[in-house]
């Protein structure tokens, strides 16, 4: 196993697919800080459906991701990436030519259609070692912090100038751009990653789906979108209503969020440096749902509302940033694929139904009452999260076999499990592979190569 940093293949892979995605997610998230003002002006507006415009994309993403994965392990990464992003820019000139609500709303739904996910994750496995495949997933969940970040910042910009049309249209020309960076400047393919390490395997989702720990943070992933989308319904009128105009959101967006990232380091210190993972996560789950609680109960004048809005984003990014950490280490050996697969879809439901679920709050008990809905639904996942397993220091390797037969194959297996530091052994013979999960600390890679080859 190399122990080097990145090579030239692996660098180029990380940045030009952490751009793409980027880029998509940018288009994506630019419509939250500005839609729930914008939406409004179009004929057949209610809350119900803003929230349903908001959050229509997560329900065809959540449908499509496993999917999508599954035809680019048959017909090759990087031509569905591309069918994909065909699929979103007309579902961004859809809802740009739109001056209804219903016409944004499949326009938004088309969008998330295009559901690449998956296949560029799958891709990014396939161009990296399994050393170095952290690194590269690190990078691209970077880049989908900074779009994050960027739209709320470019949002209200965009719009101000060039209106909600133009503000779709901003997206298909990013998508565009995404388009001619996966044709000319992403490495080819091939397909060297085992299967379960880069697409959902469908025979593994309902086994997959039942585990207990698993659930806690798919269902985590789903309340925090769900949260996010929902708020979103109502969070840029506050701002307006504050006393703040549209074009000058990107006045508070942006120290927010940049106090936001900040103040979550001590978080990661404590939780890494003091091996306080599952203290520290609901820690942040608590910190989310006292911001949601204060932002229903005080009064919102500008300054609350910076402060609300710095710890909201605090807890949200940590726990962004850190629940798909804990997931891959805690994912089945050799099922990585297949785990990240249900977690990016119930990241994507739970923005569908944040949509949804806040319009109809919106409707039924006003605008307001959506902080405090948020609110407790965040408190039962933080009960659900102090209940987890604290987390055993492990890391996962990926070695090839020549075993040729079942027999063989089980008795190493047992040989594997028994050497000091191997937490699980996986012997694929069909994939000639063998996925380990390792204590890093304590086993000798020597003796697994020894165990490997007889």
């Amino acid at each position: 196993m190399s122990t080097t940093g990145l090579n030239s293949i692996e660098k180029k892979a990380a940045f030009s697919l952490a751009a793409v995605f980027g880029l998509r997610m940018l288009g994506l998230f630019m419509i939250l800080p500005v839609f729930a003002i914008y939406g409004e002006q179009l004929i057949g507006f209610s809350p119900i459906w803003i929230g349903l415009a908001i959050g229509a994309y997560g329900l065809t993403q959540a449908m499509l991701q496993i999917p999508m994965g599954i035809l680019s392990d048959k017909y090759g990464r990087k031509p569905i990436i591309l069918i994909g992003l065909v699929i979103f820019f007309l579902g961004s000139v859809v809802a740009a030519m739109s001056d209804t609500i219903y016409g944004v709303v499949f326009g938004r739904a088309l969008q998330g259609t295009g559901a690449i996910a998956s296949a560029v994750l799958a891709l990014a496995a396939d161009l990296s070692r399994e050393e170095q495949r952290p690194k590269v997933m690190a990078t691209i969940g970077m880049f989908i912090g900074l779009s994050f970040t960027l739209a709320m910042v470019f949002g209200p910009i965009v719009a101000q100038a060039f209106g909600l049309s133009g503000l779709f249209w901003f997206t298909a020309i990013l998508t565009i751009l995404a388009m001619v960076m996966i044709q000319f400047m992403v490495p080819n393919s091939v397909n060297k990653a085992p299967k379960g390490d880069s697409v959902a395997l469908p025979e593994q989702l309902s086994k997959l789906i039942r585990n207990p720990e698993l659930s806690r943070l798919n269902w985590g992933v789903f309340i925090l979108h769900m949260a996010l989308t929902a708020c979103f319904i109502t969070l840029p009128k506050q701002f307006v209503a504050s006393g703040l105009a549209l074009e000058q959101h990107w006045q508070l967006y942006l120290p927010a969020l940049l106090g936001s990232f900040f103040l979550m380091v001590p978080f990661m210190i404590v939780a890494i440096k003091k091996q306080k993972e599952k203290q520290m996560l609901s820690a942040a789950i608590l910190l989310l749902a006292a911001s949601l609680l204060l932002l229903w109960y005080l009064p919102l004048g500008f300054w609350t509302l910076v402060l609300l809005v710095v710890m909201f984003f605090t807890a949200f990014n940590y726990l962004e940033a850190t629940m798909p950490s804990i997931l891959s280490r805690i994912a089945p050996a050799g099922v990585k694929g297949s785990v990240m697969g249900i977690y990016s879809s119930s990241q994507f439901l739970g923005a569908f139904t944040g949509g949804i679920i806040g319009g109809i709050i919106a409707s039924q008990f006003g605008e307001q009452a959506i902080f405090l809905v948020m609110s407790l639904i965040t408190l039962l996942w933080f009960f659900g999260a102090i209940s987890m397993k604290p987390l055993q220091k492990s890391k996962s390797y990926t070695f090839t076999t020549s075993i040729d037969c079942q027999e063989k194959a089980n008795e190493v297996a047992e040989k594997l499990i028994e050497l000091p530091g191997v937490i699980e052994a996986i012997l694929v013979q069909e994939e000639s592979v063998v996925y380990l999960k390792v204590d890093d600390k304590v086993v000798n890679l020597a003796d697994i190569k020894a165990a490997l080859n007889p």
